[in-house]
């Protein structure tokens, strides 16, 4: 069972004030969708602000439901009549992400992390398949892998797990790092790089760079050699200086592919 109190909330995501009427408090679920509540006493609610919608106008009909706890972007004092804890963030989806890093750092088992143009979800659910007869493993809903996706997938971490699968994936420049500070991978694994958002790049080269970014800290990763442009990146060590596997239809490869049905 997930669970941090009120007060280690405060502490870790960069808050600007708070009105916190009930420090004992303990979060076990993450929520950013009013509709979606089952747990209302133990939910943290981010009223996360968009261009076509503000979380901070399902804050009274939550309460109503049982909610007792508020990431909020607008003044504490607006909230000063309403009975439940609030904290006022600079940006709710940073202080999701930053409680997700607090609780990843409490496992050690080995966390693999999944990133690539596209085949992220289908490489997570066959390894999920191959695993799961011999380990306990946790990985991503469906394809929860954007920059909130990732946080709720990695909340769900827990000790009786031995193995997690999180697939990352971005559109733009400056987003995967956010992403590897929370999943923190221990092996990588690189799909491949097409041309999914190229309009978001000025090349092939700035988006491999980008996604890499998620293996800065892996022990090993794993990659297609077939692709010169990748084969290219991970043998300089500027790039990257830990293990690598390979595979491919090229001699060379660690795992070479002898033939295609």
């Amino acid at each position: 069972m997930n669970m941090l109190s009120i007060m280690q909330i405060k502490s870790c995501c960069s808050c600007i004030d708070s009105r916190i009427s009930d420090t004992n408090c303990e979060v076990e679920v993450l929520s950013f969708d009013s509709r979606k509540v089952i747990l209302p006493q133990k939910t943290l609610f981010f009223a996360i602000t968009t261009q076509k919608n503000d979380g901070h106008r399902y804050i009274d009909e939550l309460i109503q439901k049982g909610v007792h706890n508020f990431i909020v972007t607008k003044p504490v004092q607006q909230f000063e009549n309403k009975n439940a804890n609030f904290i006022q963030v600079e940006n709710a989806i940073d202080a999701l992400q930053k409680i997700a890093a607090l609780h990843r750092q409490q496992f050690t088992y080995p966390v693999v992390g999944i990133t690539g143009s596209n085949g992220k979800t289908i490489v997570k659910e066959w390894l999920n398949q191959m695993l799961i007869p011999e380990y306990h493993v946790v990985k991503n809903p469906n394809s929860y892998n954007s920059q909130i996706g990732v946080p709720l997938s990695v909340w769900q971490m827990n000790s009786h797990h031995q193995i997690a699968l999180f697939e990352a994936g971005i559109s733009q420049p400056n987003e995967m790092e956010k992403l590897a500070e929370i999943i923190q991978p221990t092996i990588g694994i690189l799909t491949n790089i097409g041309s999914a958002h190229d309009e978001f790049f000025q090349n092939k080269e700035e988006k491999l760079c980008e996604k890499a970014k998620l293996f800065k800290n892996c022990q090993v990763v794993i990659y297609n050699s077939d692709n010169e442009l990748v084969n290219t990146f991970f043998k300089h060590k500027d790039n990257y200086s830990g293990k690598t596997i390979t595979w491919g239809k090229n001699a060379d490869a660690d795992y070479p592919i002898d033939f295609i049905k």
